[in-house]
């Protein structure tokens, strides 16, 4: 396995666990509180919705020219990348709180509480949620292994450490019967994020036609960089005034 197919598994593994552990917080909250049969078929619904986005995206990409097809990666690489990066950093510096699935378990419960009388039968709303919330957790997911492995001619590489991602949240997640709340999610964001920016800094600056010095071996240095840029990104913001650190929120 070369170098950017390591990084290529690596990202996706990461990309796909981080949505896998929200996705799963919000299935558990419907699931124990209303309907576990509807909450599922909310999840198997999102599913067959995500494969065939997959699978009506996935030639069209792989249709293009690769100058082509490397600037449209390089730039939705970077959009994702840069959203994660972004809020990985925020959060280390204090000025976004940090995401915490217990908390976000509890909310989803009295949400689910609140929404009236469950039905013996079909519960449409274990099912709408359960749906939603996978359905927009894997919509970033689906397009980062696109992206990824369509660029790098491995969407199977990417489908399968998608794959390995969720049946690893998924199997740890129904043993334990709870929200994965000791899942370092910010620390797998961050580096989800630098991954991301740096594979679509590369790739987008070559289908924009520059030539990386040593080629692939420049993501050795590419990728480093970034993460210091955003490590000094957070001791920077860290120092900021507490009130101007409030408004840059």
């Amino acid at each position: 396995m070369s170098g950017p197919e390591l990084g290529l598994a690596i990202s996706v593994f990461l990309a796909c666990a981080v949505e896998a552990v929200e996705a799963l917080t919000i299935v558990l909250a419907v699931g124990v509180t209303r309907s576990w049969s509807s909450a599922l078929s909310g999840v198997a619904a999102a599913a067959v919705t995500l494969a065939v986005i997959v699978a009506a995206l996935g030639p069209a990409l792989t249709a293009l020219p690769i100058g082509v097809l490397r600037l449209v990666v390089g730039g939705l690489l970077l959009i994702f990348g840069l959203q994660w990066l972004r809020k990985a950093v925020l959060r280390w510096a204090g000025l976004k709180a940090l995401h915490d699935e217990t908390e976000a378990f509890a909310a989803e419960t009295a949400s689910a509480r609140a929404a009236g009388r469950r039905s013996d039968g079909f519960d449409g709303y274990s099912f709408t949620i359960a749906f939603k919330g996978v359905l927009l957790e894997g919509l970033e997911v689906a397009f980062i292994v696109l992206t990824f492995g369509a660029n790098q001619h491995r969407v199977g590489l990417a489908a399968a450490a998608a794959g390995v991602a969720i049946a690893l949240v998924t199997f740890v997640g129904a043993a334990a019967r709870a929200p994965l709340a000791r899942v370092p999610e910010n620390a797998m964001k961050y580096a989800v994020g630098v991954m991301l920016t740096s594979f679509g800094t590369f790739w987008g600056a070559e289908g924009a036609g520059a030539s990386w010095p040593g080629g692939d071996a420049a993501l050795l240095a590419l990728i480093p960089a970034v993460a210091l840029a955003s490590a000094g990104m957070v001791a920077w913001l860290r120092r900021l005034p507490a009130r101007t650190a409030v408004g840059a929120t």
